[in-house]
């Protein structure tokens, strides 16, 4: 049996009409198509037995052209648009891989379509941001969770904000918007604000945020007192994080001063250890128990900015000449003291982080007076 259709095949076809017959016909004039030796009227003739048969009763048919022809460059438009509002299971393949369809052919489709085929739309190897926002608006969870895992489509930030405000209890749509490769800061920075500490983690390690809400992300994800800090799993959680931070050039000198000083120190440590590449004990053990020179040759190795490590030796002091009296609100007089400590004793901290700073200590003497 040939792959094309020949002389053959057509006295077969008027012998045998059956569905079978006409399926198998349906294939190879697909193929047909896209024969660049084809004269004009060979092609022409062509394309009218294609329509015929995208008008065929018997679905077998129909799906065969659609299989066939779902990559056709030379495909006409017509057919194209026929056959992808045909019923689900002739439609898919045309919809999911067709170029001759245009953005408003599939937006029109997604209008009046069904979930399949807004899926089948929403994993096509390239969405243009109009199709996109059609998904976004009409279509269902599914489609747009396929939507957003595919790295093809193009979304703009009002699709996004459209996404996150119709989806907000969504948690699949939601971790899918954190997990796309690329997201735009004053989206990821809107999504902190309603997801979970796992995903707020994610958005911290994989997208670009502000400073200050990074260094608040990280804080917020574990409130937790500094005897709890040698938990194995918080470790293993820390170091989790702060590993994917690193290799997204997220772990910046500014986000572990601020950290330091609200009195994460397990992130600290965390954070020196990854980028000097050695053990967390070790780094633990050089920054609390090597005195002034092993934690110099630490922050050395860690590529630490020299301006800044005598605030990070006047915040460390705090760390250990203050214990926690167990009593309420222990650890925010805690941060308290740290923040006063650099704030006053020290000049070189950035004005980035002086402002941080300086909120969060007026944060915590109004929490105080509240209290």
């Amino acid at each position: 049996m040939t792959s094309h259709l020949s002389k053959e095949d057509v006295q077969r076809l008027l012998k045998e009409p059956s569905a079978t017959m006409r399926a198998e016909v349906a294939g190879k004039l697909a193929l047909d198509i896209e024969n660049p030796v084809l004269s004009e009227s060979e092609m022409s003739l062509a394309h009218e037995v294609v329509r015929l048969m995208a008008r065929d009763v018997e679905s077998s048919v129909r799906l065969a052209l659609s299989q066939n022809l779902r990559k056709a460059a030379r495909l006409p438009h017509d057919i194209a648009v026929q056959l992808a509002n045909d019923i689900e299971q002739v439609a898919l393949p045309i919809l999911m891989e067709s170029d001759v369809l245009t953005d408003q052919d599939l937006i029109a489709v997604i209008a009046k379509g069904s979930s399949s085929k807004h899926v089948a739309i929403a994993g096509r190897a390239s969405v243009s941001a109009a199709v996109s926002d059609a998904i976004i608006t009409t279509a269902g969870e599914k489609a747009v969770t396929t939507l957003m895992g595919n790295t093809g489509a193009q979304i703009t930030n009002q699709s996004y904000d459209k996404a996150i405000s119709r989806f907000e209890e969504n948690e699949n749509i939601k971790e899918a918007i954190c997990k796309r490769a690329v997201l735009p800061p004053v989206v990821a920075e809107k999504l902190a604000q309603i997801v979970s500490d796992r995903l707020q983690n994610y958005l911290v390690s994989h997208h670009e945020l502000s400073p200050s809400l990074a260094a608040d992300l990280v804080l917020q994800s574990r409130e937790r007192t500094i005897v709890e800090l040698a938990s194995g799993s918080s470790e293993e959680e820390m170091e989790k994080l702060v590993g994917q931070m690193h290799v997204n050039a997220r772990l910046t000198p500014s986000i572990i001063l601020r950290a330091l000083c609200m009195g994460d120190v397990l992130f600290f440590e965390s954070a020196l250890a990854i980028r000097a590449g050695i053990p967390l004990l070790n780094a633990r053990i050089l920054i609390h128990d090597g005195g002034q020179l092993g934690l110099k040759t630490l922050y050395e190795r860690a590529s630490m900015p020299p301006t800044m490590m005598s605030v990070v030796r006047a915040a460390l002091d705090v760390v250990h000449e203050t214990e926690m009296d167990g009593e309420e609100h222990d650890l925010d007089r805690y941060r308290a003291r740290v923040i006063e400590r650099v704030l006053t004793q020290f000049e070189d901290v950035g004005s980035d982080d002086f402002e941080y700073l300086l909120s969060k200590l007026g944060d915590i003497i109004a929490a105080e007076k509240r209290a």
